[in-house]
């Protein structure tokens, strides 16, 4: 069902924890892993200076982990989707789009409106833009509190 997985990654724990998903998805459906990392530029008088300051110690990361995935047997490759014009949900997007990926898994804190609204959240853009489903893994451990009096029955 799913030939081709991509695995959004930041570098996070978040990010870290969706990829054991990606793992057992990958490994049930004989798929491809594609670990999508996007490296948003600064514009401007700063143009072409990665985001985060610790840019180059999170693609040193994420390659050592998809190297791992290959050292365990799965069919995996790296790619960075870099921009400064769009944000990050949309170079996810576009690079899973290429790789004609038929799932993209991502980590996320599950924020409510006003979370989203003031930290932003890659998986909610996603959501919006992507080329096919997406799974967003919530952190581990997490218990969630019902929201609402409604009662299901059968």
């Amino acid at each position: 069902m799913f030939k081709t997985i991509v695995w959004a990654t930041d570098g996070s724990e978040l990010a870290d924890s969706a990829l054991a998903v990606v793992v057992e998805l990958a490994r049930i459906h004989s798929s491809k892993v594609v670990a999508i990392h996007a490296d948003e530029r600064l514009k401007g008088r700063f143009g072409g200076s990665p985001v985060l300051a610790d840019e180059d110690d999170l693609r040193d990361k994420i390659h050592q982990q998809v190297e791992h995935l290959r050292e365990t047997g799965l069919d995996a490759e790296l790619k960075f989707a870099v921009g400064s014009m769009h944000p990050a949900g949309e170079l996810i997007a576009d690079a899973a789009r290429q790789v004609e990926a038929d799932l993209i898994v991502v980590g996320t804190h599950g924020r409510g409106a006003i979370g989203t609204a003031i930290l932003g959240s890659v998986a909610k853009g996603l959501l919006h833009v992507a080329p096919c489903p997406v799974l967003a893994v919530p952190p581990p451990g997490r218990v969630l509190e019902p929201t609402t009096d409604a009662v299901l029955t059968a």
